[in-house]
């Protein structure tokens, strides 16, 4: 059986061209759109009710469904979500200071086995569809509306389940969606995508909107790093170093290079001192992410101790860093531990 397209995988210049083979112009398109995501009644106002039918029969207006949830002493919550064919990922509601944040995952598991993630012990299943990628979002962003509602629109990272690169297209259709004011609403500068560095799909980002960047970093040497990302092997970091220095950053901009503090792997001396060669010229943000540990894994936790001596080692080389604060550990919804365990409500993948 073909599914229905999804009426959330259209961009605006997308529904304009299907309002023109409607026949209609693009006068009441707004008010198709922001009926779409926002208000429904606007469309029983402004919108031709054969127009609506027409539209209502062609496409599905339905949207992925939260089948589980776990809410961490933080306040972190983690969802699983299912999408139509019965397969699930996790999606992270993760508070912050200012404003919540959306961890969005791009795919079912993730091909790139990188040995410091649960993800990837599970698999790629498939990737997801721009319109799955942004039905986690609103889903996710209902939830927190019911809520809370005076809470400002979240930030999106694309830093769940699945290398965002390697399902590039569905990612770029996404952003564009989530970043129109009449759709998403959610601002170029909220949105901060992720990657182990899959060059394939790094060629692209050169047409992607101004929205903020981050590499998956974890060691400056390629031994290591081959270690930790299996792909460092096909796609070494000078080149993806080298990809990195191409993009044109807006004034302020500064591409964050993601750092997994390891304890008795990469956090001595020679490794501050080998980051500074290599990000101490470069429009760089360290942030430094102490190991989150996971059924079965091989790596440990440093302690806070550690993890403050190394952060001073690379500040005395005059290197920018942050040390990203752990979000929802106790329910395995931290950096690295998504991982989908069972099926909820007895469905299965297919």
């Amino acid at each position: 059986m073909t599914m229905t397209i999804s009426a959330f995988s259209f961009t605006t210049q997308d529904w304009l061209t299907i309002f023109r083979s409607e026949g209609q112009s693009g006068h009441a398109l707004p008010y198709w759109i922001q009926g779409l995501y926002k208000n429904r009644e606007l469309w029983k106002k402004h919108i031709n009710p054969a127009l609506i039918n027409s539209l209502v029969r062609d496409f599905s207006y339905q949207l992925p469904q939260i089948s589980d949830t776990q809410t961490a002493t933080d306040g972190t919550i983690k969802f699983q979500i299912r999408m139509q064919d019965g397969l699930e990922v996790e999606t992270v509601l993760i508070p912050f200071h200012k404003r919540m944040t959306i961890c969005l995952s791009t795919q079912v598991g993730c091909a790139m086995n990188c040995s410091f993630c649960y993800t990837g012990t599970q698999g790629l299943k498939r990737n997801l569809t721009a319109d799955e990628i942004v039905g986690q979002y609103l889903v996710v962003k209902a939830h927190l509306k019911a809520n809370s509602p005076l809470a400002p629109n979240p930030s999106v990272v694309f830093m769940g389940q699945g290398e965002p690169l390697h399902n590039a297209d569905a990612v770029l259709k996404a952003i564009k969606i989530l970043g129109d004011p009449h759709m998403g609403d959610v601002g170029k500068r909220q949105m901060t995508l992720s990657t182990v560095g899959f060059l394939p799909g790094m060629q692209s980002l050169d047409t992607f909107p101004k929205i903020n960047f981050a590499l998956s970093l974890h060691s400056p040497f390629d031994e290591e790093r081959s270690e930790l990302i299996p792909v460092n092997q096909r796609f070494p970091l000078k080149d993806i170093l080298a990809k990195l220095d191409t993009l044109k950053l807006l004034p302020k901009q500064w591409i964050t290079f993601e750092y997994l503090m390891i304890k008795d792997f990469n956090m001595s001396e020679r490794h501050a001192i080998e980051l500074h060669k290599l990000l101490g010229h470069r429009k760089a943000i360290m942030n430094l992410i102490p190991f989150n540990p996971f059924p079965g894994s091989i790596y440990q936790r440093p302690t806070d101790e550690e993890v403050e001596e190394f952060k001073n080692k690379l500040v005395a080389l005059r290197l920018r860093v942050m040390v990203r604060t752990t979000k929802g550990q106790d329910i395995l919804a931290a950096c690295g531990q998504l991982k989908i365990q069972k099926m909820a409500r007895g469905a299965h993948a297919k």
